[in-house]
């Protein structure tokens, strides 16, 4: 008989768990067709004025029409996106904070012994918001250089004293920095900022001769004279900048794309809600306004469905040790 009872418990006990269950999902659904019902916190983990920072704003402008709710945008730069990104792992798994960040928040783990989150389980991939195909190349006007070839020679005859900067230490920018220095020969110093808007200050600035801005950012101040264009990263020339030769051209076999831009949420954010986010994103793509200043800035648009997104992020996890390796990049 004790065993009929205890069976009786169990029995109970499950059919409560199933209960309960039931209505947590059940909760969860309701919540998410109703979702949103108040302002969404974007995280951007770094300083206003950078490419992620510049590309986010016209993006979310178009997301928070469709969704029907403000996209308060909150810039935390800091470690490459570690301080940023820390938050979003950490935040309430609601979906009103969310991270629109770009492929250099992957690269830390190349780069960092400990980082304070797991890439792989702490990041709920929501949508790729575009692919990069490279940075520009630019120097400060008053640097005596005027093409790649200039620049090399530059480099050469002063070893080690030609500086570069960049929004962190890992990104692309370095990355295509260190790339560059190792297929041109030459031994340059890489000078890492909090963020592009402060990377290109310095290069205008004169604190650094050159750096690795994108399009986005970098193509108004070459059109302006605030810095002189050198090359395109890309395999191929900006349409927007059709004057403007490649690296490859004078150093052949250099390809430095710029990566990705998406957006992620803390694990555990309901399906039903993640997929409206990428629903209200990829419809913001299409918005012509949107979609161009993408291009002309040399990324294409993607907003790939959550599970497609998920599979390439963890791909991507894996293509960046590579790069990471080719460009010497040590954990520190």
């Amino acid at each position: 008989m004790a065993s009929i009872s205890a069976g009786r418990s169990f029995g109970k006990c499950a059919l409560l768990g199933f209960a309960l269950a039931a209505a947590v999902a059940w909760t969860a659904g309701v919540a998410a067709q109703k979702y949103p019902t108040r302002p969404i916190r974007v995280v951007i983990p770094f300083p206003p004025g950078g490419n992620v920072d510049t590309f986010a704003r016209v993006l979310l402008r178009y997301v928070e029409e469709d969704l029907g709710q403000p996209m308060v945008i909150d810039n935390r730069g800091g470690a490459n996106g570690i301080v940023g990104a820390d938050t979003v792992a950490k935040a309430a798994p609601d979906g009103y904070t969310i991270m629109v960040t770009s492929f250099g928040l992957a690269v830390n783990q190349y780069i960092v012994k400990k980082l304070p989150f797991d890439l792989r389980k702490d990041f709920l991939p929501i949508t790729n918001i575009a692919v990069g195909t490279g940075y520009l190349m630019v120097s400060n006007p008053a640097v005596p250089v005027k093409t790649v070839k200039d620049l090399i020679a530059l480099a050469k005859s002063q070893p080690g004293q030609i500086r570069y900067s960049t929004a962190g230490i890992g990104n692309g920018q370095h990355l295509a920095g260190a790339l560059f220095a190792l297929k041109a020969g030459v031994d340059m110093l890489h000078v890492p900022y909090k963020g592009g808007g402060p990377a290109l200050n310095a290069v205008m600035g004169g604190e650094v001769q050159i750096h690795y801005p994108a399009g986005s950012v970098g193509i108004p101040q070459v059109k302006a004279g605030r810095v002189r264009g050198l090359a395109f990263t890309g395999e191929k020339r900006l349409s927007s900048l059709p004057d403007l030769p490649t690296v490859g051209e004078t150093v052949p076999g250099f390809v430095a794309d710029a990566g990705w831009h998406a957006a992620f949420a803390p694990p555990g954010t309901p399906p039903a809600i993640v997929n409206r986010l990428q629903q209200a994103i990829r419809k913001a793509l299409q918005v012509p306004l949107v979609h161009d200043n993408f291009v002309s800035n040399g990324y294409e648009p993607k907003g790939d469905a959550p599970a497609v997104w998920a599979k390439v992020y963890q791909e991507e996890l894996k293509r960046l040790a590579e790069i990471a390796k080719a460009a010497k990049l040590e954990p520190q």
